[in-house]
């Protein structure tokens, strides 16, 4: 063991001044980068089209490559789908697509990806431990509590698997046949991780954290979602989990033939870790429940900016306050840094990107004043080194897998430098209206389910007058609120509660694969709820506006809400609520 933390101080000391390095010269490791990409793909079919003429240097490629979209890259994405194996847009044989939490035309995204991108993005989390290390240190001596899931993939007709980013990562031999490293030693074997089954893995892998209870350092999973359902579930599920722990035999529950003989290895009678179980769980107050049963938990590794910033309040009531530490910034375009300073407070977390990893770009963010993107003339991005402190930027990027300056939809804002790298607070994702979990919605397709759902009123004389939202993260797991106001022109035949039951689902139905799979196969979103307000409630929410400073002339009934003394207005203004009754379709996509 000695040796095993000496070999891993060595790779700490490595890892830690290549980040120097990278952040010293990220100007320089920028230009190279680039170079390297149009090298590599110079000859591809996409950026031959630009006649770059074999050029390789940034001025040349800001001034003929466009700005682009997923709308643009879509017919690209197609033909590698269908089977078309010219180097479209790599050089290299497109070895995956990675599906986007993003979506596109209610489905999701598709991002080509190459095999030398997982190197660099094992890469990446080789450099997480040795920053933590420096902040938290022994975690050498014990293991890591972090829930982690694969999910449903699909082929396309040429026969290419399309599957979350994080399933790839788990389901690779980098993953699976990663060598020891005492930093980075798990309660879960992998066969837990690699079960489907959603219920099955989040029970064998609940399981063996109670059994390793003592020896856990950190608990996690990657988004703080994950890790409130994980108690959830085991505030559902203690009884059965304490007698498999008591009797030493597991759940008949599980049928995974893997999970099934990996367990057997570990699960042994402990009548006196089952009385324990029971104990803690049994009462009504789960506050605190983390450290009482993982006593040596130090932190939470958990994503908590952006939308899961929501889920802060119920992390610390289940830990006591633990520290959460967000350690990655990735996307399923391009893994892009991490945070040298994971033991902020959440509101204080910046990401340093690595310029290693891709060349990146980025549009000035004003709301006030938009930068216009033509595809007829490329704008001059500014780079990773022209940014100013304080200003919010749209980011854009050039990967080794082909995408060529593609827009992520990241709002970022420089909070400060590391080196010559900027750092960065992650604002919001770009016109996401509603997330509970991966889901993102925008106000164009909530608009649509709410008319879609509207429908189902017509023959009532009924009618939507206006509509508002909200992610609620007060029951878990979280779900959609729609504040309905309506118009009954026949209130002796006005809808029922029934009626309303079913325009709940139909808004569901309405919405993007990603959130329908949150519902029917995650359980990490819950039923969407439509509340009856009032009539005259949203003149009311006008009027608050209107003493507030709002103007007129230019207000617009906020599609999504979140300021408090508004979500009182609307919840005192409420008549009844309605739940989705049923679950809505899902199956893995198959559009190609």
């Amino acid at each position: 063991m000695a040796v095993d933390s000496e070999i891993s101080s060595e790779k700490h000391a490595k890892a830690l001044q290549f980040i120097e390095q990278m952040t010293t010269n990220a100007d320089s490791v920028q230009e190279n980068v680039l170079s390297e990409i149009l090298t590599q793909n110079g000859d591809t079919e996409y950026l031959q089209q630009w006649n770059l003429n074999g050029a390789i240097d940034r001025e040349t490629f800001k001034s003929k490559v466009p700005v682009i979209s997923y709308d643009d890259l879509q017919p690209y994405v197609q033909r590698i789908a269908n089977g078309d194996r010219s180097s479209i847009l790599s050089s290299h044989p497109i070895s995956e697509f990675l599906t986007s939490s993003g979506t596109s035309a209610g489905e999701r995204k598709l991002m080509p990806t190459i095999a030398e991108e997982m190197d660099r993005r094992q890469k990446l989390y080789s450099l997480l431990m040795p920053v933590m290390n420096l902040y938290v240190p022994g975690l050498d001596k014990g293991k890591g509590l972090y829930f982690m899931f694969i999910k449903a993939e699909t082929k396309t007709p040429s026969g290419l698997v399309a599957r979350p980013v994080l399933t790839s990562y788990y389901k690779s031999q980098q993953f699976k046949n990663r060598p020891f490293d005492p930093y980075n030693v798990y309660t879960s074997p992998n066969e837990t991780v690699l079960c489907v089954d959603a219920f099955q893995s989040m029970y064998s892998q609940m399981l063996c954290g109670l059994i390793y209870r003592e020896e856990v350092l950190r608990c996690g999973a990657t988004f703080a979602s994950g890790l409130v359902r994980s108690i959830k579930f085991l505030q559902l599920n203690w009884q059965q989990l304490a007698l498999d722990i008591e009797t030493g035999k597991l759940s008949s529950r599980i049928t995974d033939p893997a999970i099934r003989e990996c367990i057997s290895k570990i699960l042994k009678p402990s009548p006196e870790l089952a009385r324990f179980i029971r104990e803690e769980c049994c009462e009504e107050n789960w506050e605190g429940i983390i450290t009482r049963i993982w006593p040596n938990t130090k932190y939470l590794e958990v994503i908590v900016t952006g939308a899961m910033a929501q889920y802060i309040p119920i992390l610390d009531y289940y830990s006591g306050g633990l520290p959460k530490a967000c350690t990655m910034y990735a996307s399923s375009e391009c893994y892009f840094g991490l945070n040298l300073t994971p033991m902020a407070k959440p509101s204080d977390v910046c990401y340093t990107i690595m310029p290693n990893m891709g060349y990146f770009e980025f549009i000035p963010h004003d709301p006030s004043n938009p930068v216009t993107i033509s595809r007829d003339s490329p704008p001059r991005l500014l780079d990773l080194a022209e940014l100013v402190l304080g200003k919010e930027y749209e980011l854009v990027i050039t990967t080794y897998s082909g995408l060529c300056r593609y827009r992520v939809g990241d709002i970022l804002q420089v909070k400060r430098f590391h080196n010559s790298a900027p750092q960065f607070k992650f604002i919001r994702r770009k016109n996401v209206l509603l997330s509970i979990d991966a889901d993102k919605t925008d106000e164009t397709e909530l608009q649509a389910a709410v008319e879609n759902a509207s429908e189902l009123l017509k023959k009532y004389n009924t009618t939507v007058v206006e509509y508002t939202s909200y992610g609620d993260m007060k029951t878990i797991p979280g779900h959609y609120v729609i504040f309905w106001e309506l118009l009954i022109k026949d209130v002796t035949n006005g809808p029922t509660g029934d009626v309303l039951e079913k325009c709940c689902l139909a808004m569901e139905e309405s919405l993007n694969s990603v959130y329908r799979q949150s519902r029917v196969t995650d359980n990490s979103i819950g039923p969407l709820e439509i509340r009856i307000v009032q009539n005259g409630t949203f003149e009311e929410l006008m009027d608050y506006a209107l003493s507030r400073g709002a103007s007129i002339n230019q207000y617009k009934v906020p599609r999504c809400v979140s300021f408090t003394p508004i979500m009182e207005l609307l919840d005192s203004r409420v008549v009844s609520a309605h739940f989705s009754q049923a679950a809505p379709h899902w199956t893995p996509e198959r559009r190609f």
